[in-house]
């Protein structure tokens, strides 16, 4: 990953639509050269084929993490995830110890902090809940923050959308939902949103993907004790190790260099609003891996939830056009 020292504006609108690229949104900064060019259309379809992938690879990835949750709990496949992705981006970035200010440390520990705050509590809430409605909740975090950041009207209506989906989700009351995973789901997407503003900063301040590699570090170490006290030995099976290592690698590693790539050849908007689909893919990923069957309420509230976070964007993507215009 390239991160650029500075995020752009397109970065800034795609970042509410996911967490883990943002760093690698901050690459198509000033370099963003938008639509993808090249010969024909196939040429056109490789930065989409590239985002739909990413997106099938962190959300089948947390179905695999479902999986290995009997053998190592929750807390136990949150801390073999960081550990297994710290391990790989260390040895592929290499970052620089030296010359980082007291800020630029703060930083990148506030961006580690809310990167292990967000897995940990997503995969309490997955323990607990099915996939897609425990991502639909969690992505209302950076939805929440894009109403708040923009100050538009149209935004309210959006988070309005999204308010109505979350209420057809829980039944008119989270009756039917365990209380306790959808509260973990809500408070995943609240460590979401911070990270979203953390990456940011971190990728400023610190060049290429060191700050990301260094705040991976310092998630897996918060995790550590957590993972040791539920799991404890089960950590070092050797087959519950090699299924941490490809939750890592579908999660983690594999989404950030191929959004990388997308980010190379699409803009950063067309992006956020592709990325916008995660729901839907994580019910997909939650019915073919978990047999996790969602009702037509259930996905009629998916789908509200994802037409506000498109929207969000959408309408954030056009106030800086007509801004850029006059």
């Amino acid at each position: 990953m390239n991160v650029q020292p500075s995020a752009s504006e397109p970065a800034a609108a795609a970042a509410v639509s996911v967490p883990e690229a943002v760093p690698a949104l901050d690459t198509a900064g000033p370099k963003d050269p938008g639509p993808a060019t090249g010969p024909g259309r196939g040429a056109a379809l490789v930065p989409i084929v590239l985002v739909v992938a990413g997106g099938l690879s962190v959300q089948f990835g947390s179905a695999v993490a479902a999986l290995l949750m009997p053998k190592a709990g929750a807390l136990g496949v949150v801390t073999l995830r960081l550990a297994a992705a710290a391990l790989i981006l260390l040895v592929v970035c290499r970052p620089k110890l030296r010359g980082h200010s007291r800020a630029d440390w703060g930083t990148v520990v506030a961006f580690g902090v809310a990167m292990g705050g967000m897995n940990t509590l997503f995969y309490q809430a997955l323990d607990r809940i099915p996939l897609g409605i425990a991502v639909t909740l969690e992505v209302l975090g950076p939805l929440a923050l894009s109403v708040f950041a923009s100050r538009r009207l149209i935004n309210v209506v959006w988070a309005g959308l999204a308010l109505v989906g979350v209420v057809l989700l829980g039944g008119g009351g989270f009756d039917r939902l365990d209380p306790v995973g959808a509260a973990y789901a809500l408070g995943a997407g609240a460590m979401w949103a911070a990270y979203i503003v953390f990456s940011a900063r971190t990728g400023r301040r610190f060049p290429q993907a060191d700050g990301l590699a260094l705040a991976m570090v310092v998630a897996a170490v918060l995790s550590l004790p957590l993972g040791i006290w539920e799991s404890g030995a089960k950590l070092t099976v050797p087959s519950t190790l090699a299924l941490g290592a490809a939750v890592a690698v579908l999660s983690s590693v594999l989404p950030y260099t191929l959004e990388l790539m997308a980010l190379r050849r699409l803009p950063a908007s067309t992006f956020a609003v592709m990325m916008s689909l995660e729901p839907a893919i994580a019910a997909t990923a939650g019915f073919l891996i978990l047999n996790q069957a969602l009702s037509t309420t259930d996905a009629l509230a998916i789908a509200l939830v994802i037409g506000a976070s498109m929207g969000a964007v959408r309408s954030q993507t056009g106030a800086r056009k007509k801004r850029k215009k006059g």
